[in-house]
């Protein structure tokens, strides 16, 4: 039972991230025309140069690669090694507080800051061994994720 529920969240995280970071209209652009919806990208834009958009899309990949690591140690009941990467990579270290610090959109640097919090609160969860807590955690941490990327673009 746990496999089909750990199963089923990595089928939604990809989901959700392949959403939050497949916005490439360049390929495709007739994937984006839903039923006759408006597919104009009203996010908040964060108006980065290229030099800060490469290096935010860098952080995010990061990102995205150590929840993927969470999820797989998760699966081998590895929880202590998932708490060490959900804080060094998702949590509020001295370097993303600075990260999150430069941001000039007050709302994408406090969401940044509760996603980073988010991430040491499930290195704590996870320390626990509890997996449907931990779980929990990780969506909670993923919905920042989602949020974020509903809100803003680069």
């Amino acid at each position: 039972m746990k496999r089909i529920g750990l199963t089923a969240l990595i089928f939604l995280g990809i989901f959700t991230l392949n959403t939050a970071f497949g916005g490439n209209e360049s390929i495709n652009p007739e994937m984006h025309h839903h039923h006759g919806m408006d597919t104009a990208d009203k996010r908040t834009s964060l108006e980065l140069s290229p030099e800060m958009k490469q290096h935010q899309l860098s952080n995010m990949r990061e990102h995205l690669a150590a929840v993927q690591s969470i999820i797989r140690l998760m699966s081998e009941n590895k929880f202590e090694e998932a708490s060490g990467i959900a804080h060094a990579k998702l949590g509020l270290t001295p370097e993303m507080q600075q990260m999150c610090s430069m941001f000039e959109n007050e709302q994408f640097m406090a969401m940044g800051f509760e996603f980073h919090r988010s991430g040491d609160e499930l290195g704590k969860v996870l320390k626990t061994r509890n997996m449907k807590a931990s779980l929990r955690a990780l969506n909670k941490t993923m919905a920042y994720c989602t949020e974020c990327h509903a809100a803003f673009r680069q």
